[in-house]
């Protein structure tokens, strides 16, 4: 019987101990159906079937991106990124041809503005963008996604020019005049700036909610949030993804998924968190969880975790930390932002434990990591130990006695290599500002919790970075040398590519199905322009994917139309 698709000329890495490596392998229907030399696998080439010479490349599992974005990442291919961009006048040579472009805007809204995007050492604030554009609404998104800076017209339009009450953890920055300074501090305070932009703050509600559009979405706004989607989904499968963790959810999402399903349009496997706030009382997740699990338990679109955000982060002074932020940022003895009381947070983990969730949770600074850690050991105390594979997403900054203890209780460190100062995307200069010498022992500790014993997986965080995996490989492979101060956190290019790929279907609960190439596991296979062993570090973003197949079919093929 011949293959429905058959790669060869290629440099497999399996991750199948029995047969590490292989230059072919055959697809039937939506499995592989054979791994082994040319010779062999060309024998099934029949008549219909589609054939992939790799031409010497890498191929291996389908990247499995395991910390997404994807409505947000989605709609903001499409806003102007200032990424790079320092200075007022760079800034205003960059907006206004994108305001001149976009007269229906509501509101201009761009991405991937840094923190020191002034160059001056300065915060942004209203007054700088109203110098840039002051007749139009116009704000724009840290590429942390936890700050907005607004100018006066936007922060007028969206009722907060004179301040207003916010969630815990959240913060209306205010001027010396008595009106909003133009920062915005974490979702509690930027959500009515969202819903000014051109999806109406749609995209962002898994996040900053975790609650469906009210008032509901129309049909024509259902057509356009999935159209977005497509395309950003499209866009994921051009790197050679295969697979999606968002880390943000309602029930609105996962119907736009499931209808993508339905039409053929969705090109990536996609797990979506129920998203409880730290504002939201426990019994939420009882009364809600399970019934939005129930409903979406397809191979390709899941409910199955919950997502929390217990801090914010280290470059706005909202990470929590043990100890107050060196310099200004620790005035008033300000160690970050508490999202959630101690006692609320380790009771919601408990309980999502004992509904037989997965968690995971944003924990940036020492201080969130050695909470988090301490929820999940009250979980299992209270409800017994059981293969939870719980999570910790970021974990910049760990205590170096917390470390050992990830690997003691069986939690996942879920780790962005781009994220790090050392990581080739963002200035390497900058969060060493922020935290004590004394703390970067424990900073982007990859290596060091990796040889604990700990589960170690890489994700983007898209499109707090850009879903680019060789930027993310490069970054853990060959990252920037910050000085001795800075401890060695290389990655062997071997378990880089693991916890890319084998690690990521593990930590989805799907390593008997994805993750290896061998006979009978799902086809979810990217195929690389160049053998990864083969390529200089340094030079790992030269590298494409050729083709990417998930589910048997193929989503992406270089040089095709989609």
């Amino acid at each position: 019987m011949s293959a429905d698709i058959v790669i060869h000329n290629g440099a497999l890495v399996t991750f199948d101990p029995d047969q590490p490596h292989a230059s072919a392998l055959a697809i039937t229907g939506n499995k592989i159906a054979a791994v082994g030399s040319d010779a062999q696998i060309m024998a099934l080439i029949g008549p219909t079937t589609k054939v992939i010479d790799a031409q010497g490349g890498t191929v291996l599992p389908g990247f499995i991106d395991s910390h997404v974005h994807l409505f947000g990442g989605s709609v903001e291919l499409e806003y102007l990124s200032l990424y790079g961009i320092t200075g007022l006048e760079d800034m205003r040579q960059a907006i206004l041809p994108y305001a001149e472009a976009n007269p229906e805007d509501k509101m201009l809204f761009c991405v991937m503005a840094d923190y020191g995007i002034l160059g001056t050492g300065k915060t942004l604030t209203r007054h700088d963008l109203d110098a840039i554009l002051s007749d139009r609404p116009l704000a724009m998104f840290a590429p942390d996604h936890h700050t907005v800076w607004a100018n006066t017209a936007a922060l007028k339009a969206a009722g907060l020019l004179q301040g207003g009450t916010v969630d815990a953890g959240s913060e209306i920055v205010m001027g010396d005049d008595g009106l909003a300074s133009g920062e915005l501090l974490e979702p509690g305070a930027y959500s009515p700036i969202l819903s000014l932009t051109r999806y109406g703050g749609r995209d962002m509600l898994g996040l900053t909610a975790g609650r469906d559009p009210e008032p509901p979405a129309t049909p024509a706004e259902r057509e356009m949030d999935k159209d977005v989607i497509a395309r950003g989904l499209a866009h994921c499968a051009a790197q050679g993804i295969t697979g999606l963790h968002l880390m943000d959810g309602n029930r609105y999402q996962l119907e736009l998924l499931s209808e993508l399903e339905a039409e053929g349009r969705l090109l990536c496997r996609c797990l979506v968190p129920f998203h409880l706030k730290g504002t939201d009382p426990v019994a939420r997740l009882a009364r809600e969880a399970p019934a939005l699990r129930a409903d979406f338990q397809g191979d390709k679109v899941r409910c199955s975790h919950v997502k929390m955000f217990i801090d914010g982060v280290i470059e706005s002074g909202t990470a929590l930390m043990l100890q107050p932020y060196p310099g200004e940022m620790g005035k008033d003895g300000n160690c970050g932002d508490e999202v959630f009381t101690q006692e609320h947070f380790v009771a919601a983990c408990v309980e999502a434990d004992r509904l037989g969730f997965q968690i995971a949770v944003h924990a940036i600074g020492d201080a969130a990591v050695r909470r988090t850690i301490d929820a999940f050991e009250a979980a299992q105390k209270a409800n017994g130990t059981r293969d939870s594979r719980h999570r910790i997403e970021h974990i910049e900054v760990i205590h170096p006695d917390d470390i050992p203890r990830l690997a003691a209780l069986g939690i996942v460190a879920s780790l962005q290599p781009g994220h790090a100062p050392r990581g080739h995307i963002f200035p390497p200069t900058g969060v060493g500002n922020y935290i004590h010498p004394q703390q970067i022992k424990g900073a982007y500790a990859w290596q060091t919790l990796r040889e604990t014993g700990a589960k170690v997986i890489f994700s983007t965080d898209w499109p707090v970075i850009p879903v680019d995996v060789m930027a993310t490989i490069k970054a853990a492979i060959a990252p920037l040398d910050l000085g001795k101060a800075w401890p060695d956190q290389t990655q062997s290019l071997q378990d880089t590519l693991a916890s890319y790929t084998r690690d990521n279907a593990w930590a989805e609960f799907a390593e008997g199905s994805r993750g290896r190439l061998a006979e009978g596991m799902d086809a979810d296979i990217a195929v690389l322009t160049h053998d990864l062993t083969q390529c200089p570090a340094e030079a790992v973003t030269d590298v494409k994917a050729i083709a990417a197949i998930m589910d048997g079919q193929i989503t992406f093929q270089r040089g095709v139309a989609g």
